[in-house]
């Protein structure tokens, strides 16, 4: 048996970042279902989840539904206490948890005021004071772990934990509303901008689902200020160079051209991710 994992919109649900984020970097392949934001509750389109009416969730090997993403991070970490999830510290996994804890409980005017949207970065954004108290905040803390771990690696707790699991979707935030950061805040954004697991997540968000209106805010667009992905185009035919799809091994029927090379894949999904990041997808960097 595995795990599922139920999540939301790519583009929107910064929960669901985070639940798909513990997996991935466990290095687990959970059965994954998406939630659609355009139609019903969520709660409606997970009644087999019961008594879980939020996203992300998900179903233990056992059975058992796990809802909130702080206790799916804990009991991932739980069953796979080699995986990563937390430092072996336990000063630094103490940190670790009181940061992730208060993103869990609190800044509630940032994510009122600026929901993740990962289809649009705005401009000159005039935020509220209260959502400036909750950017002070988080730059407080952030600068708090960075300054103690700063010599192991450029995570929070130096390497990539659940604490920066939780804090991805605020990077996002601070990244698409134009936030006006201090030197290491901006450093640890970036890191994580540049994260291939969060490029990839962004890709998906690009060709899966809808633009959903409502998100949107009255404010003057700029491009997205994470890297600026290598060129691609989809093509309608092959012949490509390589004789399997780099992500399933399938035979190839969508095709894209990338750096005057045709290369094919199995579906339409993995081509159409791929073009909008190639390097964001090593598998395929790998054959090129």
């Amino acid at each position: 048996m595995t795990y599922d994992l139920y999540i939301g919109d790519f583009a929107y649900s910064s929960w669901s970042l985070r639940g798909w984020l513990l997996f991935r970097h466990l290095g687990l392949k959970p059965n994954l279902h998406l939630v659609d934001f355009s139609t019903s509750s969520v709660a409606d389109q997970i009644p087999d989840m019961a008594p879980a009416r939020t996203v992300p969730c998900m179903r233990t090997p056992e059975g058992t539904p796990v809802w909130e993403s702080l206790a799916m991070a804990e009991e991932l970490h739980d069953r796979h206490p080699d995986g990563g999830l937390w430092p072996s510290d336990p000063t630094a996994r103490a940190l670790g948890r009181a940061l992730a804890a208060e993103m869990n409980a609190g800044f509630s005017a940032l994510r009122t005021e600026c929901p993740m949207n990962l289809r649009t970065a705005y401009r000159a954004v005039d935020l509220s004071d209260d959502t400036r108290a909750d950017i002070a905040r988080i730059e407080k803390i952030w600068s708090f772990a960075r300054n103690k771990y700063a010599d192991q690696g450029p995570w929070l707790l130096g390497t990539y934990s659940i604490a920066d699991i939780a804090y991805a979707p605020v990077a996002a935030r601070f990244a698409g509303y134009d936030v006006a950061l201090s030197d290491t805040a901006q450093a640890y954004v970036d890191t994580h901008l540049n994260d291939t697991m969060f490029r990839q997540w962004r890709t998906m968000s690009l060709v899966t689902g809808k633009t959903l209106p409502w998100y949107a805010k009255p404010f003057d667009t700029k491009p997205w200020p994470g890297p600026t992905p290598q060129p691609a185009k989809p093509v309608e035919t092959g012949p490509s160079v390589n004789a399997t799809c780099p992500f399933t091994g399938g035979t190839p029927a969508w095709f894209l051209e990338y750096k005057g090379q045709i290369y094919g894949f199995e579906n339409k999904l993995c081509r159409d991710e791929t073009v909008q990041d190639p390097e964001a997808w090593p598998a395929f960097i790998a054959i090129t």
